[in-house]
């Protein structure tokens, strides 16, 4: 399997467009030590001629445009061709379908994502330009495992999570494991590569299944659980929007500390998030700690 980062920051890439953080102004400055990120997602393939998108971030444009394994291969004469044979959708939040809307040219291809995912998608008209006619819509089902290719598969799982921003009513959505937010898991003869680039809590299940991968990228969006507020970023904890945080007793590095299993790479990492920065004490501490940190055009041949 040979899956490639398109993308590794957060919603708002790095630098975010309207940051003037100082992490952000690092990277405007051509800093060496924060090198600028574009929004998450992947791109897998077992061939390297059938290509599948993990999520479709704002950024996917670009994230094409700067990988040649997904341009156009038949010959001048014809018009129109791509790789990307399907899309996989972890969620419904902004930085993982909007990318969708770039792929409207009428390009043949199948859409996976979940029930409550695709009726989110259903919801909004400005979908439609992905022609049903030439888009399938393929509803998976929590732990259906769907064939993509001669030994490649994917199969979606409940991670802790909310609903999106942009669907929240007043009230603080309570975090549950209900097929909101999902993680993929994709595999072949060598093993399992999980994909969780949004996941609010470690629990048993999660912990099982990320022993027995041979690689998992997961949820690094914030340092700490108060980081955006201390930053002056915005008015809301990690864990009100449904993410675990890195450090602290409860966060990703303390619920990984015995796990021996994986290749570990951290995933979807917000602007503020001080591991962006090369020589922060907090990248060094991560590493230490057995992880790597995303990189766009990162590729790892399982």
């Amino acid at each position: 399997m040979r899956v490639v980062v398109l993308g590794s920051a957060a919603g708002g890439g790095f630098p975010q467009w309207n940051s003037n953080g100082a992490s952000c102004r690092r990277a405007r400055a051509g800093d060496p030590a924060a090198v600028p990120r574009t929004q998450t997602g992947l791109a897998v393939s077992e061939d390297g001629k059938r290509w599948f998108l993990v999520n479709a971030s704002p950024d996917l444009r670009e994230q094409i445009g700067r990988s040649p394994f997904l341009h156009p291969r038949l010959p001048a004469r014809a018009e129109r061709h791509s790789p990307i044979a399907g899309v996989i959708l972890t969620g419904a939040d902004v930085d993982a379908i909007a990318g969708l809307l770039t792929l409207r040219e009428r390009h043949a291809f199948t859409l996976y994502a979940t029930k409550r995912v695709l009726a989110v998608l259903d919801a909004n008209p400005i979908f439609e330009v992905l022609a049903r006619p030439v888009v399938d819509r393929r509803a998976v089902a929590l732990g259906e495992r769907v064939v993509l290719g001669e030994a490649l598969a994917v199969e979606l799982f409940a991670t802790p999570g909310k609903t999106p921003l942009y669907l929240e009513s007043d009230d603080a959505p309570p975090i549950t494991v209900d097929g909101v937010t999902v993680g993929a898991a994709l595999s072949d003869a060598a093993g399992t590569v999980l994909f969780v680039p949004s996941c609010a809590a470690m629990t048993p299940e999660l912990k099982a299944r990320i022993e027995d991968a041979r690689l998992v990228f997961f949820d690094a969006t914030l340092w700490r659980d108060d980081e955006m507020i201390l930053q002056g970023a915005g008015a809301k904890t990690g864990r009100r929007m449904g993410h675990m945080s890195l450090s602290g007793p409860e966060g990703t590095l303390a619920a990984f500390a015995d796990v021996e299993g994986p290749e570990k790479i951290l995933i979807h990492i917000n602007n503020t998030n001080p591991i962006l920065l090369a020589d922060s004490r907090e990248r060094a501490e991560v590493e230490r700690a057995g992880w790597r940190v995303a990189f766009d055009g990162q590729e790892i041949v399982t």
